[in-house]
């Protein structure tokens, strides 16, 4: 088994295991609708937050530095933000009942696509495009709707919220160690 296939196995394991810990509170108590709605817009706040910080990594590492990995077999800088290109394309959208972009394609083909864009510009260009995809399908998501488990995941909106931003928060605190790794300073840190 490659370290790659490794470390992604290792990585849905600890996304459902944070929704097997939210799931017995979540399917004791639905939300009403202004509950979710909370809940919504807690939940963006929270990417927004996490989207902020990794502009800030993507701005600030130096273009050399985007093929730098850790190791033979994990993701390189670019990979890793392509990476979330991804996420805010397609799994974000999809935890509210989203759907990709139009031009996305079959997830199996485009995921592993985008992971092979390269050069600073175009990489900077793709995080701001579906960013904004993101906030704008997660602002039409009708709270309303997301009071008990939905569609296409069958989960809670708090189960999706707490999946999400857990993984976003992992690629930013990835993204953190990889900035220091190559000699760049989190340009919000003071050390």
């Amino acid at each position: 088994m490659t370290s790659k296939l490794v470390s992604r196995l290792f990585t849905l394991g600890l996304s459902l295991a944070s929704i097997a810990l939210v799931a017995p509170s979540a399917q004791a108590q639905e939300l009403d609708a202004k509950s979710a709605a909370r809940v919504k817009q807690h939940y963006l706040a929270d990417l927004d937050s996490t989207h902020a910080k990794i502009m800030a990594l993507a701005n600030a590492i130096p273009e050399e530095k985007y093929g730098w990995r850790p190791a033979p077999g994990v993701r390189s800088v670019s990979e890793v933000l392509m990476h979330l290109v991804g996420e805010w394309d397609y799994y974000a959208p999809g935890s509210v009942g989203g759907k990709p972009p139009a031009d996305f394609g079959s997830p199996r083909e485009a995921l592993p696509a985008l992971e092979k864009v390269t050069g600073k510009a175009a990489i900077l260009a793709q995080l701001e495009k579906s960013w904004a995809y993101c906030q704008a399908q997660m602002a039409a998501a009708d709270a309303a709707s997301m009071t008990g488990t939905y569609k296409p995941w069958g989960v809670t909106l708090e189960e999706a919220a707490f999946g999400m931003t857990g993984d976003q928060h992992e690629h930013l605190g990835q993204l953190i160690a990889y900035a220091r790794s190559v000699g760049v300073k989190p340009p919000w840190s003071k050390m």
